[in-house]
Parts: C-alpha cells; sequence; structure tokens
C-alpha cells in the first residue's frame, strides 16, 4: 500500500481526479481558495493498493491560534474538509474492498499521528459517500443529518409530481406574474448575486462563517470555471432572486443564494429551483444536490428543499482524534483558558473540543 501527501501545485491531484468521479469540493483550485480563507494548507492523501485508490482533500491547520501567547500548543496541527460536502474519493475497486478501507483509514491515522496532526473533522460527500459509515465501522464515523437531491433521471412529469403542491401553484403563480428564471452571465452579474446574498445573510442573521468577502467571490468564479452557473430570478428587469450553482460530473450542487427582502413573499427561489432541475437534466446531469438545513438541523431551510423531492440522502461525519495524547493536552489548555473543567468542555460535543468558544 502506497501513501502520498500532496500539495495543490502537484499535478498529480488533477491527474488523479480525472479516473475518479469527483465534485466541484474536490479540486484543487477550490482547495486552495478555501485554504486562503481559512489560513490554512491546502493538501490531498492518495492512497493505493494495486488497482485501489482512496483521495482525500482537506485543510491543514495551526493549532496554537487558538490560544493566548501564555498557552502556547507549539507544532501541532489539525486538519478540517473545505467548505461543503468534500469527503473520500473511491474508485470502484477501492469500495468493493473493505478491507482497503479498514487499511486505507488506519494508514492515514498514522500519517497524521506522525506529522503531528492530533485530529480531523471531515465532512463527507452525501451522493459520493452514501453509504461510507457502513463500510468504515469506526465510532469516529456517524450520519450527520440528511440532505435532499432531486433524481433528474426521473421525467420532467416526475419530478414535477414529487413537487409540493403549494410550490407548483407559486411557481405558476410567478410566472403569470411577469417572473422570469434565467442562467445569466456570471461575468455581467457576480456583483447582483453578491447584493441579493448578503442582503438575505443580513436578513436571517447568519454567523460570520457565512459570508464571504468580494475578492473571495472573484476568486471563486475563477477557480470553478466553466463549472459555475448563475440563476437569476427577474420582475421587470429587477434581479429578485439569485443562486449560485456547480456541475461536475453529472452532480449539479445548489451553493449559495438569496432572495430581496421586498419580494420575500412571492418566494421567487422556487421559480430558480424549479428552472435550474430542468436546465440541469436538459444538459445530462445525474443529479441536483440541494443540500439541508442550516448546520444539518431539520429547519425551515430543511422544509423549503424537501418540498421539490422525495430523495433523500445520508450526510456522514467523521469525528477523528489522531492522537489522543495532543489532542487531550489540547482539550486541557483551552479549559483553562475558559476557566471551566474539562469535562464540561467535553460535554459540548463540539469537534474539535479545544477550538469551542464556550462551555
Amino acid at each position: 500500500m502506497k501513501l502520498q501527501i500532496i500539495d495543490v501545485s502537484n499535478p498529480l491531484w488533477s491527474e488523479t481526479l480525472r479516473n475518479l468521479r469527483h465534485d466541484f469540493y474536490h479540486l484543487p483550485e477550490y482547495a486552495a481558495l478555501e485554504a486562503k480563507r481559512m489560513k490554512s494548507v491546502a493538501q490531498a492523501i492518495l492512497v493505493q493498493d494495486g488497482e485501489k485508490v482512496l483521495f482525500l482533500p482537506y485543510l491543514l491547520r495551526r493549532c496554537d491560534d487558538v490560544f493566548h501567547e501564555d498557552l502556547k500548543a507549539s507544532e501541532i496541527f489539525d486538519v478540517l474538509s473545505p467548505y461543503g460536502y468534500a469527503g473520500f474519493l473511491l474508485n470502484q475497486a477501492g469500495v468493493e474492498n473493505l478491507e482497503f478501507i479498514d487499511l486505507a483509514m488506519a494508514q492515514l491515522t498514522q500519517t497524521f499521528k506522525d506529522r503531528r496532526i492530533c485530529s480531523a473533522f471531515l465532512r463527507l460527500h452525501p451522493i459520493l459517500n452514501p453509504r461510507f459509515d457502513e463500510v468504515y465501522r469506526s465510532q469516529s464515523c456517524e450520519i450527520h443529518s440528511e440532505t435532499i437531491a432531486i433524481d433528474l433521471k426521473l421525467t420532467e412529469a416526475e419530478i414535477w409530481q414529487q413537487t409540493r403542491p403549494e410550490y407548483r401553484n407559486k411557481i405558476n403563480k410567478n410566472k403569470r406574474a411577469g417572473f422570469a428564471a434565467r442562467i445569466a452571465p456570471l461575468n455581467q452579474h457576480l456583483h447582483d448575486f453578491i447584493d441579493v446574498y448578503t442582503e438575505t445573510m443580513d436578513r436571517v442573521g447568519a454567523s460570520q462563517s457565512y459570508y464571504f468577502s468580494h475578492e473571495y467571490f472573484l476568486h471563486f468564479v475563477e477557480a470553478l470555471k466553466e463549472s459555475l452557473h448563475l440563476c437569476i430570478v427577474e420582475l421587470d428587469h429587477q434581479i429578485v432572486c439569485a443562486g449560485l450553482f456547480t456541475e461536475c460530473c453529472g452532480i449539479v450542487q445548489y451553493h449559495l443564494g438569496g432572495t430581496r427582502n421586498e419580494f420575500l413573499k412571492n418566494s421567487p427561489n422556487t421559480l430558480m429551483f424549479d428552472h435550474v432541475r430542468y436546465w440541469a437534466k436538459e444538459r445530462g446531469n445525474e443529479i441536483f444536490h440541494l443540500g439541508g438545513g442550516v448546520g444539518g438541523a431539520k429547519d425551515s431551510l430543511h422544509h423549503f428543499k424537501a418540498g421539490f423531492s422525495q430523495k433523500r440522502y445520508n450526510f456522514p461525519l467523521i469525528r477523528l482524534i489522531t492522537d489522543q495524547e495532543k489532542y487531550t493536552y489540547l482539550v486541557e489548555l483551552r479549559a483553562k483558558q475558559l476557566n471551566t473543567q474539562v469535562d464540561k468542555l467535553l460535554g459540548t460535543k463540539f469537534f474539535p473540543v479545544y477550538r469551542s468558544l464556550s462551555a
């Protein structure tokens, strides 16, 4: 079994992806962009054993940025997934061999430990890792929540039939009222999207992690190139709703979106999703993944997305402690910093707990 750690400048990253079904989260350009945003280093692990392949992109962070100067966590690191659904990529030979997965994960864990990495928080891909919790039988892997997707292999009539009746009425009503959805050129309307998205985040009181700088969006467009699409809904030449959608290996993802405050009552986003699903189907894609609720909760966002399809996917997470001694050391430092007990801090279920903001 051969294990390699590669960075985004290594051509092996892109060469590997050419032989694996992947999503935009796995692209080296996206990992590099996320690394810059997160003040981390983008890397990937490639494990090969004969024809079997496992590939994992991740962000490497120093842990000492969590603590005050008098509480140093010298040269200890952790890793996490880039924003969104990344997770593991396995070829068919790898998926079918449980022993390979167990051995690859054991070697991955040991490699992290050898590199002074004490923990890994990995968000898996609901479509590409649908049963990873079954093939990787570890307490560190568990189902976090569910996501919603539209099966684009269904006929248009079947897709429409799975739509909540209330939404079908809203879509038809909006069309009659003059609302129109279309895929629009990003270079012409990116600023409009940013305005709509920011207004939406302000309205819902989103956490800071859901805000992205103007520069980030420009680099995001540059990184994804033809894989990124913008859908807008207009009324009388005014953009009232907008969303960013990605397209990769037959998978269309709803990434970010929003609606102008004054048009909330019209629900123009129902028209946007309606347009994108048929556009995506026409282009030969297989699945349109809408995602789930905020933080995986079954909230109003989850309820909204669930109105477009009956198809559900499990969303697995891996909370892996790769070096228990170093992990415990950091937890004790964090408890001291927060003036609380270690047991109380561990009870928050935040992971990694030494990055928790409170007890």
